[in-house]
């Protein structure tokens, strides 16, 4: 089974421009025989990489503004924001896992969390997971997730199931999906470099999965200089902001292909999905080598709303 991984930029903080290049994305990987298609965190229309750059305190100002472009510019799956690539994962007969920012918009109509969707061949959404802990200055843009989201789910290419960025830290996150026979683990992110590239490998050979770990490469000169503050934001104008690190993993471990590192393009990958399972003769750590004598635990799967106050 052909794999593709987006290591393009989007059209930043524009989520109509960004949103017609992943259908474009799409059609290329489809043309060149792909039936699974990844993009990295958020996507949909770009990682608000400024929380990292501002203060809290002296550039509050800044950040609202910046927050405001990426609130307008995130996507409402209770307005069918994601319909352009769900028509084009029908179109094409492609699974796409991608990660992007969601409004709410059936309760607050202005929380804004880093989500990862998974759209079926059929174009159908089979899985939205909401990252449940924004990491550190993130918590300035984005909402906690809850556990309704932490499911593999079957789909025309296998089992595939996803962590965000830093949730792939969290050891009862990865045991969750785990224990539900995952067959392609996909890690959209914005890290990169050997730790996170290392974290990745333990991951495929604790799992005995496939894994698929992807940044968005992206130069300041990908981003308009129209974008509020860029000249503070990056000076440099030869910076590589994040060099995408792109990479799939061999279940029990071992490189199947990449990292594509400061490179723009997609990463491909035939691979044997029924692999995964076969590995896990050696150790499956939610299968034989578990001890549910000793050790248990409960994933409260209930979408959490916000507490309102009448």
């Amino acid at each position: 089974m052909r794999v593709a991984v987006v290591q393009e930029p989007p059209v930043y903080l524009d989520l109509a421009a960004s949103m017609a290049r992943a259908v474009d994305l799409v059609a290329q990987a489809a043309n060149d025989g792909a039936r699974l298609v990844v993009f990295p965190e958020t996507w949909l229309p770009g990682y608000p990489t400024f929380c990292w750059r501002l203060s809290p305190g002296a550039d509050m100002g800044k950040t609202d503004e910046l927050f405001a472009l990426t609130q307008a510019n995130s996507v409402d799956l209770s307005r069918n924001g994601m319909a352009p690539l769900q028509e084009a994962a029908a179109e094409n007969e492609m699974v796409i896992v991608i990660g992007y920012q969601e409004i709410d918009g059936e309760v607050s109509g202005s929380t804004l969390y880093n989500s990862c969707a998974i759209i079926d061949a059929d174009g159908q959404i089979v899985n939205n997971h909401r990252k449940l802990m924004p990491t550190n200055p993130e918590r300035m843009v984005w909402g906690f997730g809850d556990g309704s989201g932490l499911n593999v789910v079957h789909t025309a290419v296998g089992r595939i199931g996803a962590l965000i960025c830093w949730e792939n830290y969290m050891p009862l996150a990865r045991y969750a999906l785990y224990a539900q026979d995952i067959d392609i683990y996909i890690a959209p992110t914005w890290d990169s470099g050997d730790t996170w590239l290392a974290t990745l490998q333990h991951i495929a050979r604790e799992g005995g999965c496939w894994v698929i770990g992807c940044a968005t490469a992206l130069e300041a000169s990908d981003i308009p200089t129209s974008l509020p503050h860029h000249e503070i934001l990056f000076p440099d104008k030869d910076e590589w902001v994040n060099p995408g690190d792109a990479v799939i993993y061999k279940p029990f471990g071992g490189i199947e292909a990449g990292p594509m590192h400061r490179e723009k393009g997609l990463l491909w990958a035939d691979i044997d999905v029924s692999a995964a399972r076969s590995s896990r003769r050696k150790f499956d750590v939610s299968g034989h080598y578990s001890r549910p004598d000793v050790f248990s635990l409960a994933v409260d799967r209930r979408r959490k709303e916000p507490v309102s106050f009448n």
